[in-house]
């Protein structure tokens, strides 16, 4: 299997498991009686999971100190997961798995769209064309269907 095949492969896995994160978390909220907690009692398993993972795997500690240098910016992205994880646990019980991703694949692809053509964040810019706008309107036509049926 050629590396592009894996990358595809994770891609979809991490996909599948975005629903299935906020599904367990859902089921954690309702034992504490709260998504907020349910969302850092994720981020804390995932931290202890990450840390071990470093550990096994040997990835050098000593890198941590680069981190003195990141800009604010790249700090942001545990606020952006920390919002993620809430708002989905938060809306599952409320909208339902299928509407509350179809909203945020949704919500992505809008912002992914922006990212790209303006090449914000340090990524190659690509324009945006027809065709792309066609997929965002073929997706939000998705979420009107999963919405009404």
């Amino acid at each position: 299997m050629s590396n592009t095949y894996l990358y595809l492969l994770i891609a979809l896995l991490a996909g599948a498991m975005m629903p299935t994160q906020a599904a367990t978390n859902n089921k954690m909220a309702a034992f504490v009686d709260s998504p907020i907690l349910a969302a850092l009692i994720s981020f804390f398993v995932g931290t202890v999971a990450l840390f071990l993972y470093v550990l096994i795997s040997g990835v050098p500690l000593a890198n941590l100190s680069g981190v003195k240098n990141a800009p604010a910016i790249a700090w942001a992205g545990g606020l952006l997961g920390a919002f993620f994880v809430a708002a989905a646990v938060t809306l599952v019980p409320r909208i339902g798995v299928a509407m509350t991703f179809s909203l945020i694949i949704a919500g992505q692809m809008i912002v992914t769209l922006v990212i790209d053509h303006f090449g914000l964040l340090g990524v190659d810019v690509r324009p945006v064309n027809w065709q792309r706008i066609a997929g965002i309107l073929l997706i939000t036509a998705g979420v009107v269907f999963i919405r009404r049926y």
